[in-house]
Order: C-alpha cells, then structure tokens, then sequence
C-alpha cells in the first residue's frame, strides 16, 4: 500500500504525539508540522517547544509556530509544500476553510470524544466531570464549526473509576494514533464514507476555568470525585480550612453510617481522611496544600493538623 504523498500534521501538546508518530511509523511523507509558538512555563518562566515541535525536530521535518493562521501569506506558505492531506490533532485553534479545503482529500481530525458529544475544547476533562463510564476518540472530517463535521471513524474507551483527566488522556491520546492509523488505511482504499453528526445529540465541552474549582460538600461523594478527577491535574477541585485552601486528590466513594454535616472530616488515618458529603462519603488519599507540593496524606497529617470533626468548606 503505497503511501499518501504530502501530508501536513497540525497538533501541539502530548495528546497530540502519538498521531505524529503514526505517521512517522507508517514511513508517510510529513513535509511540516504546525504547531502553537513556544510558551513560558515553570518557575523559571523559560521558553519550552511543545512536545510535537520537539518529536518532529527529532525527526528533521521542518516546523511552522505562526501567530496568525488567517493570512493569506501563511496560506500560501502551506500551499507550497503541495499537500494532499492535513492531519490534525489539539493544534489549538479553529481553522479557516481555505486551509481546510487545501488539500484533495481533506482536513481530518483526531477528536477526543464520541461526537457528537463534547464538541469543544476539553473533551476530555469533561466526560469526567460528567461521570461518564465511557468515552472515545473520533476521527472526524474538519469543518469550520466547532467539531461539527462528518464523523469518519469512532473508537470507545472505557473511563475507569480512579481515571484523572491527565490518566485517561494518556489512554486516548494512544486510541487515537491507532484509529489515525486505521482511517488511513481505510482512505487509501476508498473506504471511509463519511456520517453526518446528529446535531440533536450534540453536548459542548469548553474549556475549563478556576471558577470550577470549589467543592461543595453538599452535592452527593461521586459528583465531587468527578469533579475531583476531571480538574486534576488542572485547575485543580479545591476545598478550604482555616482560611487555607486545600487541593483534594486520588479520590473513592466509600459508605459511611455518619451523620455528621457536609464537609465534615470523618477519619484522618494514614491511608486517608473520609470526608462526609451529601450522600456519602469521600475517601481522599493525596492532598496538597496551598503553595505546597502535593503528597499522601499520611505525610500531610504530620505537618498539617486536621482531626476528625474538623469542617472542611
């Protein structure tokens, strides 16, 4: 099976390297990649590429940063390199048609979710938030709506019940570079009709923001473990205690005879504190604190005093 002659690969984070490196596995002519500009991070606000920049660098295919996608000079820097395929996973930012239209096979995309559920730009995070057992990648023909195009090829993943946004990701992120390698396959033999997406089944995933951080010991333990899951490792649920914020992690349900109010920590023991909620109870084995670094509660508890009967809100 001979492969595809030109294709632009368009992606920028860790999710986005497993699809990158389909492409490279399969010996496909990768003539750049496009990514979002180096961004400043850590302590030391120093410069860092992005993980795609740096698996394409190590590969010696040439890497475009622009700024701006819209202009008819980046545009026609594309068109040189004569693609006849754009590829597409978490570049970052919504493409105008004239560069989806580009190439005569199309702009496809690696999705992370089964639409036409979380069209947007947390699917992941999501999915969790929402308590859904199961989720999935979907390659999906590119549009210039916001994941609303034909739907190529969906794969299902279950989202386990200790699963983080950071730890299903990971899983999702290798689903995907295996179904990319699927769809291709099934492009180069003329077998991957495209399926319209029921609009009517559509749910938005946008990004998430630190106004989602406070728990409410009120709402029942497997929202808050949801929400707990689903903002770790970013921005983190958080919860406080004598004025001092406190980030919950590693999150499980447990059952509990308290009757003790929301909030109100019910054991504080090596393995964990249970915390009681508005139906049940919630088992917390990590914990940080603000402007501390995270770490198990065992070892928290020895410098941070929290008994039981103390109220956590």
């Amino acid at each position: 099976m001979p492969p595809f002659n030109n294709i632009i690969f368009m992606g920028t984070p860790e999710f986005a390297v497993p699809s990158l490196q389909t492409l490279l596995d399969r010996d496909e002519t990768v003539v750049a990649v496009i990514c979002q500009p180096d961004r400043p991070k850590g302590r030391g606000r120093k410069l860092l590429p992005p993980p795609v920049k740096v698996l394409a660098e190590q590969h010696g295919i040439p890497v475009l940063q622009p700024t701006k996608i819209r202009t008819t000079e980046f545009l026609a820097e594309l068109k040189a390199y004569n693609p006849d395929l754009i590829v597409v996973t978490a570049y970052g930012r919504i493409l105008p048609g004239s560069l989806l239209e580009l190439p005569p096979l199309g702009t496809i995309n690696v999705h992370g979710s089964l639409l036409p559920k979380y069209r947007g730009a947390a699917p992941v995070q999501r999915a969790i938030l929402q308590g859904e057992s199961e989720t999935g990648i979907t390659i999906m023909q590119l549009d210039e709506g916001m994941d609303t195009g034909d739907i190529l090829l969906p794969g299902s993943l279950a989202v386990e019940p200790h699963d983080t946004s950071a730890s299903l990701a990971v899983k999702m992120a290798k689903l995907g570079g295996t179904l990319l390698n699927q769809a291709l396959d099934l492009l180069q033999q003329d077998k991957l009709p495209p399926i319209k997406q029921d609009d009517s089944q559509a749910t938005e995933a946008p990004m998430l923001s630190k106004e989602e951080s406070a728990i409410d010991w009120s709402r029942p333990a497997q929202e808050i473990s949801c929400q707990i899951r689903g903002l770790d490792p970013w921005p983190k649920a958080k919860t406080s205690h004598n004025d001092t914020w406190l980030y919950p992690f590693c999150p499980e349900v447990v059952e509990t005879a308290s009757s003790a109010p929301p909030g109100t920590i019910i054991t504080a023991e090596k393995d964990g504190m249970v915390i009681a909620t508005g139906d049940g109870g919630l088992k917390i084995s990590e914990i940080q604190a603000q402007g501390k670094k995270r770490m198990a509660v065992d070892a928290f508890l020895r410098g941070y005093k929290l008994t039981p009967g103390d109220y956590l809100k």
